[in-house]
């Protein structure tokens, strides 16, 4: 028996699939990244960003492919900040945070991108199974998350629920290729997927390539990369 398959519905306004930051410039992938489906796992689950080790046991189990269902448009957005000491900013936990360390003598000036009317839809499941959360139990969180959820930034708010009804929240797949090719949607769609979970060349496969996509949570800092497929996928039923 094909193993089961988790799908997210991504679709927010802005959404922002954060590549790898270079002094104020914060570019975005067209794919999200697996250290931010890590953490919308765990906000979701109610974890603080301190519980590491769980954090990074999920990532650990992470199998997943993507693939854009609307390609939407970039956009780029100019900030200026003057903060200070003082200062406190929302969370998702309710309660507001301050800021430590001293103010900024001037304004603070970066450019973060962001994708705008984008819509992807990624399978996921978690290898091995044994162990908690199950995939069962992330079902439950995306239903009714501990804390409001966001798209790559906290500004990114999604636009419809993550998951959709029973049963088309469910695919089954031998691969994670297999198992996105199942989920209804039209057209030839730009996918990503891991290296070992689909075809690997020949029609279909654009390039293979190492994503730095991963993060070290004990330490907090980005680090690592795994071989992933980049290429096109045509679902066998049309959405």
């Amino acid at each position: 028996m094909n193993p089961c398959w988790l799908v997210l519905r991504l679709e927010a306004p802005l959404m922002a699939f954060g590549g790898v930051a270079i002094d104020q410039v914060g570019p975005v992938r067209d794919f999200p990244a697996a250290s931010m489906l890590t953490g919308l796992i765990g906000n979701a689950l109610g974890w603080h960003w301190s519980d590491s080790a769980a954090h990074q046991a999920i990532q650990n189990q992470l199998i997943f492919a993507a693939r854009r269902e609307r390609e939407g448009v970039l956009l780029t957005d100019t900030q200026n900040a003057q903060l200070a000491g003082t200062d406190k900013g929302w969370t998702t936990r309710g309660a507001p945070e301050g800021r430590g360390g001293a103010s900024y003598d001037a304004p603070h000036r970066r450019l973060r991108d962001y994708h705008a009317d984008l819509s992807v839809r990624v399978v996921l499941r978690l290898v091995p199974t044994e162990g908690v959360p199950t995939l069962e139990d992330l079902a439950e969180a995306f239903d009714r998350p501990a804390r409001p959820l966001f798209l790559g930034r906290k500004p990114c708010l999604p636009s419809a629920p993550l998951l959709a009804n029973e049963p088309a929240r469910w695919v089954t797949g031998n691969t994670a290729h297999e198992a996105l090719r199942t989920v209804p949607g039209q057209g030839n769609l730009r996918a990503l997927w891991p290296v070992g979970q689909g075809p690997e060349a020949g029609n279909g496969v654009d390039r293979i390539t190492d994503l730095a996509d991963l993060r070290n949570w004990h330490t907090g800092l980005h680090s690592g990369s795994r071989r992933v497929v980049e290429g096109r996928v045509t679902p066998e039923v049309t959405g």
